[in-house]
């Protein structure tokens, strides 16, 4: 009886000793287990071997909803074209669109999701610099790069040369600092000498508006009136249209967006005040649903028949073979901006490949060596990414343009020059360069 409770005994220890290391295994299993998940979660630094994953901020509704429509299907079409072909850092990469409504507000908490719910590494967008400019602080603060293919203020140079955005911000749309010029150029080609300005007020409109006037100045010509400035909330626009056409300019320039742009030009209109003045318009309006909501005349005539804009043209090495892509992709008609969201998310894609890293540090550190010589240039998107697995240094020429980005995340561009017909369509008659002025 003693021997038996002796050898119960011992086995009572032996099995508390291995329920102790049993346990002691758990918990070890459960700490790793916790700091991988921990390390996971966090979309910045995401742990190696998990897909890359990017956002795309657009305005699929607002003010700007007429041009931002078509982005998320571009940006998709890019990151479906690079999983064709292997992924990233071998997975698949993963998008998350979230709409803007042109409205920083909207866009900032849109950007709060995707930095700090979804934890992307990178993001494409947005258009309203006003949506942008508060957008950024937010991806910067989460190690998040942003890239927009449209918000052109200058004030994103000013800010990038000052610091704030540590290498987190870069556009494959140039800055407005050259559309007003290109604006300007052409003004001064169609012979104008006395122009006024309304704008839009937020980041984009007055930028562009300061920027245009001293372009327009310095080639001679006059600016009359005081530079007028909308609010986009307000409930009606008759004095602003008054104020911009009643000293009888030999055109207006006007920096609006499609909604409340269109509301301006059609009281202009209602008020007898448009007749035998030139509307200059720029990239904010270039769509047809904004010709479609200025409206026609009696006798079916488009309402600014004959007015000119500026806009950022895609001119790149890729264009043809992207155009070609998107057609048989999407059967939807070739907008604009749309090859600018490829090429911001096409350059994403090959940094983090680059960089061996799918975080937002992996593809700031990388995105301007496969934007810029040296190293091969290579047009199709594929292609690139093979060079750069294999270690290779390349020089990606987009749709866009060549999509050279310099140290203050900017681009140079050229530009189109579009005319409002008498039926409301719009066609592309001239290219402008806003440093020649050709």
């Amino acid at each position: 009886m003693k021997r038996f409770n002796l050898l119960f005994s011992q086995g009572d220890r032996q099995k508390s000793e291995n329920h102790r290391s049993n346990s002691a295994m758990m918990l070890a299993l459960m700490s790793l287990s916790a700091g991988v998940l921990l390390t996971s979660c966090q979309g910045g630094d995401s742990a190696a071997g998990d897909g890359l994953k990017l956002g795309v901020l657009s305005p699929t509704t607002g003010d700007l909803s007429s041009i931002g429509q078509n982005w998320p299907a571009a940006v998709q079409l890019a990151v479906d074209t690079i999983n064709e072909c292997g992924g990233v850092n071998e997975a698949q990469v993963s998008l998350i669109a979230e709409d803007d409504q042109t409205d920083p507000s909207a866009g900032s908490s849109a950007m709060t999701k995707l930095a700090e719910v979804d934890r992307v590494a990178g993001v494409v967008g947005s258009f309203a610099s006003s949506v942008s400019g508060a957008a950024v602080d937010i991806a910067v603060r989460n190690k998040v790069m942003m890239v927009s293919p449209g918000s052109t203020s200058p004030v994103f140079t000013e800010r990038a040369q000052n610091g704030e955005f540590d290498g987190y911000w870069a556009r494959t749309a140039p800055p407005d600092t050259y559309q007003s010029q290109a604006l300007a150029a052409l003004a001064q080609k169609q012979g104008f000498k006395n122009i006024s300005t309304v704008a839009i007020n937020n980041d984009y409109g007055v930028g562009f508006e300061q920027q245009f006037i001293d372009a327009f100045t310095k080639t001679g010509g006059n600016i009359v009136g005081k530079p007028v400035r909308y609010d986009p909330k307000a409930a009606t626009l008759d004095s602003e249209a008054k104020s911009a056409f009643d000293s009888k300019p030999d055109a207006v320039a006007a920096v609006l967006y499609a909604e409340t742009g269109s509301v301006l030009l059609k009281s202009a209109f209602e008020q007898g005040l448009s007749d035998g003045v030139t509307i200059l318009l720029t990239d904010g309006v270039y769509s047809d649903d904004f010709i479609e909501q200025v409206g026609k005349t009696a006798d079916g005539k488009s309402i600014i028949a004959g007015a000119l804009g500026t806009v950022p043209g895609a001119d790149g090495k890729a264009l043809k073979q992207f155009t070609s892509l998107w057609n048989e992709k999407t059967g939807k008609e070739l907008t604009a901006y749309v090859p600018h969201n490829w090429d911001a998310a096409i350059l994403m894609m090959l940094a983090a490949e680059a960089s061996d890293a799918n975080t937002g540090d992996g593809i700031k550190s990388q995105i301007l060596q496969v934007a810029n010589a040296p190293g091969t240039e290579v047009t199709d998107a594929c292609q690139a990414m093979e060079l750069v697995r294999n270690g290779e240094e390349i020089n990606f020429q987009g749709a866009s343009g060549n999509v050279d980005i310099d140290e203050n995340g900017d681009v140079v561009g050229s530009y189109d020059v579009w005319q409002v017909a008498e039926d409301g369509t719009l066609s592309v008659i001239d290219k402008v360069n806003p440093v020649s002025g050709n």
